[in-house]
């Protein structure tokens, strides 16, 4: 019988959720949910001076802009801190491991001596089979026995088999002198403990799986199957960083990036399936393969992001759409929609939705609706309000009071009055922008009037008619 897929992601409370981190659980959660197995979340807090509530907090948060729900509760690595020391007892009584009590000072006069001999610094400890009856009564660490010879394969389903040479492993610290474990030996005992099956994480920690094995060998545990997968690189080819933009996950929900647009970038930034670019969740789901991982560091490309999340707008459900939108606001610190302004959001998405890219794009194009009267026009949509314009608005506005208000009466109404005043509809459709919107780029007239309705844009169409732009007031 097939055992259940089950992954984690172990993020440490140290900081922001990181991009590559946000790819690396996005990778976890679609190896998992697209086969009906658990996806897991474990905090890696033993760090306590470095690990804070708030960046537990912001770990969430981000996992939870980018919808990666994760099974059961919470695990804190920190929490299980005599379980793993527990592990390295074991390890001790099965003569697996071995008391070193060789110090700190010693340990260094070691290394400088084998430096100066052009000999490896690997530790070689002298307690490793000494006698218990020679143990001094002083402090000392659990060592784990390293195989000394032969050599240790790391199967990997995206780097292939990495074949290590025993005698570069060191007899690995479990247990440090004051009791407490180290984190090579927390992550094993909480992956097994926690029925890890698949350990898919960074290629930075592909040398630590072979120390790992041994903790899983020595216990007779089964080992996870490894994916390790190729760091993020910004577009200069370097690891990203800072000096590339932003990098915490929650910096791009404020941006505005829809979280389905971040998904489908993450997910293809490193993975392929075939040549598609644009994909659902469903698709990725059923499609998401550990083969499908290249081997080769990912560029970050933000023009690529931006058209992958303008397609996702477009295809956006109406609820969902306005639901991440609030979501934003409230993220970017910024004031809620009112329903009424949500109503018109909903009547006005669909000659939205598919030209904008992001929230704040989203907000601009929607200022039309957004907005309320009197309206002030911006400098561009002044220029479209001189006197002949308004002059125009005001003969206008009195035939579109009896048009039919669709689009089909709205545009025979305009092109009717066009031509008997022998101009071009592009002569009036400047004024009629900055009338219903005080911007001079904006989506369809018809549009506009069509979501506004019938009485507003009239009554913004009469106070365009009185502007006065030395007033710079209706």
């Amino acid at each position: 019988m097939t055992r259940q897929v089950v992954t984690r992601f172990a993020p440490s409370p140290t900081g922001f959720l990181h991009i590559g981190g946000a790819r690396t659980a996005l990778f976890n959660w679609l190896y998992a949910r697209g086969r009906g197995g658990k996806f897991l979340l474990r905090i890696e807090d033993t760090d306590r001076e470095r690990s804070t509530p708030e960046a537990t907090a912001a770990i969430l948060q981000g996992l939870d802009w980018l919808g990666l729900d994760h099974d059961g509760e919470v695990i804190s690595q920190f929490e299980g801190a005599d379980r793993h020391a527990e592990v390295a007892r074991d390890l001790l009584a099965q003569g697996k491991a071995y008391k070193c009590f060789a110090t700190q000072d010693e340990i260094a006069a070691f290394r400088e001596t084998a430096r100066a001999e052009g000999k490896s610094t690997l530790y070689r400890s002298p307690w490793r089979d000494a006698d218990p009856a020679t143990h001094p009564d002083a402090p000392y660490v659990i060592r784990i026995k390293a195989p000394q010879d032969g050599t240790t394969v790391i199967r990997d389903e995206v780097q292939g088999d990495v074949t290590i040479r025993n005698d570069q492993l060191d007899d690995m610290i479990l247990l440090r002198s004051d009791g407490t474990p180290v984190y090579m030996l927390a992550v094993v005992v909480d992956d097994h403990d926690m029925g890890v099956t698949h350990v898919i994480r960074g290629d930075d920690h592909l040398n630590n799986a072979a120390r790992q094995m041994m903790i899983y060998e020595a216990m007779g545990w089964d080992v996870p199957v490894w994916a390790h997968i190729p760091l993020i690189h910004g577009p200069d080819g370097k690891k990203l960083s800072k000096r590339h933009g932003a990098l915490g996950a929650q910096e791009y929900q404020v941006m505005g990036y829809p979280a389905a647009g971040m998904r489908n970038y993450l997910a293809r930034l490193g993975w392929s399936h075939g040549d598609d670019e644009f994909f659902t969740d469903a698709q990725a789901l059923d499609w998401f393969d550990l083969d499908g991982i290249g081997k080769s560091p990912a560029r970050f490309d933000t023009k690529k992001l931006e058209n992958l999340c303008g397609q996702h707008f477009a295809v956006a459900e109406n609820a969902a759409l306005l639901h991440e939108l609030q979501a934003f606001l409230v993220a970017s610190g910024e004031t809620p929609l009112s329903d009424e302004k949500i109503a018109g959001m909903d009547r006005a998405l669909y000659c939205l939705k598919d030209r904008a890219k992001t929230f704040p794009d989203l907000i601009e194009k929607a200022y039309f609706i957004l907005t309320d009267r009197p309206l002030q026009p911006d400098q561009k949509a002044m220029k479209n309000l001189d006197s002949v314009s308004r002059g125009i608005l005001n003969e206008l506005t009195p035939q579109l009071q009896n048009a039919s208000w669709t689009r089909d009466g709205l545009e025979a109404v305009t092109n009717a009055f066009a031509e008997a005043k022998e101009i071009k509809f592009g002569k009036m459709a400047g004024p009629l922008r900055a009338a219903l919107a005080g911007r001079a780029v904006t989506p369809s007239v018809f549009d506009m009037m069509l979501v506004l309705g019938r009485d507003e844009s009239l009554a913004r169409l009469e106070e365009a008619a009185d502007f006065d732009p030395q007033a710079g007031e209706a």
